[in-house]
């Protein structure tokens, strides 16, 4: 599984505080814990007013560079201001995120050529978000067929078939896991993905919904996840699923984490 650090973005109360403040050592902190969790991307996102994204945003790559190389997910709904800050990355990483609205995909795809950047695509429009599962998947080829356009091949992109928030649909979770079957079908090398804690918006026990719908889609084919390192059960969730699905020989990665005190409820020692 890839996981993409979902921890520093404005829209939560505490970070939004600290940009506000400034805090560098409340940032610097959250980088440096989902590093050691695991994360394979750090998520930056600055969710600020649009005049001071860009600064914002270069605030937030520069402390998570200064203590940490795992590479940045650079996170706005804004191709533009994407396109401003991309170049101050000390290394490749993930852009997020593209998709058929608008000029999205115009913009981004010349910053990934010749590059090993990859992006998250979703599988919406300028119509919105799909209701159906095949107006998600031919989403998802007209995407990939633009970026084979600049030489990106598939493996580059992170497919987001969309999570809908289960209390608004309860066909969320099985229309998620059609259309990843059906893009994974299309195309074997491309990575499917999601922002995991959509699925328990306005729910109780978010955490236990979010631990059954992680467990439901890796099984579906879900190989990339915008998630919370740091909740010890949510991983525990995530190396259980995969040594059931005979991702994990003998049961490693599993029983590593837990000998390294990493996952379930922490353990002090005496």
């Amino acid at each position: 599984m890839i996981i993409i650090g979902e921890k520093i973005n404005g829209t939560i109360p505490s970070v939004k505080k600290a940009i506000e403040a400034r805090d560098e050592d409340f940032i610097r902190g959250l980088a440096i814990k989902q590093a050691e969790a695991g994360a394979d991307f750090i998520d930056v996102c600055a969710s600020t007013a649009p005049e001071a994204e860009t600064e914002t945003l270069l605030w937030l790559m520069d402390i998570v560079q200064d203590v940490t190389d795992t590479p940045l997910c650079i996170d706005s709904p804004n191709a533009r201001a994407i396109e401003r800050v991309i170049h101050h990355a000390k290394r490749p990483g993930l852009i997020n995120s593209i998709s058929l609205e608008g000029d999205k995909c115009e913009v981004i795809f010349p910053l990934m050529q010749n590059s090993g950047w990859q992006t998250i695509a979703l599988t919406c429009n300028n119509a919105g978000i799909p209701k159906d599962v095949q107006t998600r998947v031919d989403i998802a080829k007209e995407i990939i067929e633009k970026a084979e356009d600049y030489g990106i091949a598939p493996d580059r992109i992170h497919m987001d078939p969309l999570v809908i928030a289960l209390s608004a649909d309860n066909q969320s979770l099985l229309n998620f896991a059609e259309t990843t079957r059906k893009i994974k079908e299309l195309y074997p090398t491309i990575n499917v993905t999601s922002g995991l804690s959509n699925i328990s918006f306005g729910m109780p026990l978010r955490k236990v919904v979010n631990q059954n719908f992680l467990t439901l889609a890796v099984f579906a084919g879900m190989n990339s996840a915008i998630m919370d390192p740091l909740d010890r059960d949510l991983m525990a969730a995530l190396l259980a699923a995969e040594a059931l699905l005979g991702q994990d020989q003998y049961c490693r990665k599993f029983a590593n984490a837990y000998r390294k005190n990493k996952i379930g409820p922490l353990r002090i020692a005496e």
